[in-house]
């Protein structure tokens, strides 16, 4: 009897094995296949002899990746720009998703989460020439029609490193802003309403709504969202940091991150293993914050704890 009703509610489950397919296939191609090659981290490779044949050489990649003077500066770089887009996302993000629910017009609300959402669809090309138009030094909207309104000169954007930190989060808020407010939308939507209710029986505004109810509702979305941001905070957005800037060497003591200056030492000496110890340096350095910032979390609140 019991085994019929297990076969049973495994049969029941069916279509969701089905529809979880897709994505399970996609990790296992995309992430767990390829963590095969991080033998290539501790190889001299000679594509004359093969990757498979290639002698060792230890943790020479790696001596390699942390002796060059630029060491520092991509660690920096990385670093305090996740931890920006971190901090400003997380605001931001949920800010305007709390700004979203409170529209009464679904039609308004529709419009903004696409106006909002556009740019996360766009192609990181594109975005890059939709910065160019803003600031070309000869053609760009800001030294053309803004600038002059105060009677600044015109900038060389491309060749002045100082303004690239304000550039590059503007830039990535703007991108991805629709995206995670979007998540945050959906949790406070899911929020009882009972409880918003209630609250305003008892004389509570918006702002103490949002303050007791709407914030610690979403405090597991939070939690969740921030501890997989943290993994991936050694890891930086390509494009942002090479096609935005248009890989101008003006720039690249504040543009230069782990990614970029992997793949320009690609191009010049064409060093899959050292391009492999950057990547196991940056999957081992994020496995250790995510677990550690998973166990302050549990010191703090247990049950929100991703494990």
């Amino acid at each position: 009897m019991a085994l019929n009703t297990t076969i049973k509610k495994r049969k029941s489950m069916l279509p969701m094995y089905v529809m979880m397919l897709p994505g399970l296939l996609y990790l296992l191609i995309n992430n767990y296949i390829p963590m095969t090659g991080l033998f290539i981290a501790f190889k001299n490779i000679d594509y004359a002899q093969g990757i498979f044949h290639s002698g060792w050489a230890g943790l020479e990649n790696f001596k390699y990746l942390f002796s060059t003077s630029d060491a520092w500066v991509i660690t920096r770089n990385t670093l305090l720009y996740n931890a920006t887009f971190i901090i400003l996302g997380t605001v931001f993000g949920v800010t305007v998703g709390i700004m979203l629910s409170e529209l009464s017009r679904k039609f308004l609300s529709r419009f903004y989460q696409t106006v909002l959402l556009l740019p996360q669809l766009m192609s990181i090309i594109i975005v890059a020439y939709i910065a160019y138009a803003f600031l070309s030094v000869d053609t760009g909207l800001i030294n053309k029609s803004i600038l002059p309104l105060f009677g600044i000169e015109p900038i060389s954007w491309y060749m002045e490193s100082s303004y690239w930190p304000f550039i590059l989060v503007i830039i990535y808020l703007w991108k991805g802003l629709g995206y995670s407010c979007i998540i945050y939308l959906a949790s406070i939507l899911g929020i009882d309403k009972s409880l918003y209710e209630s609250a305003e029986i008892d004389g509570a505004g918006k702002w103490r709504q949002i303050i007791s109810i709407t914030l610690p509702m979403l405090k597991p979305t939070i939690i969740t969202l921030v501890l997989m941001s943290i993994g991936t905070i050694f890891y930086a957005d390509f494009g942002l940091f090479y096609q935005i800037p248009m890989n101008s060497g003006a720039l690249y003591n504040t543009t230069n991150v782990i990614d970029t200056y992997v793949y320009r030492g690609l191009l010049q000496m064409n060093d899959i293993g050292m391009a492999s110890a950057a990547g196991a340096y940056q999957s081992v350095v994020g496995f250790i914050l995510i677990l550690l910032a998973n166990f302050i979390v549990r010191k703090v609140d247990k049950d929100n704890a991703l494990f």
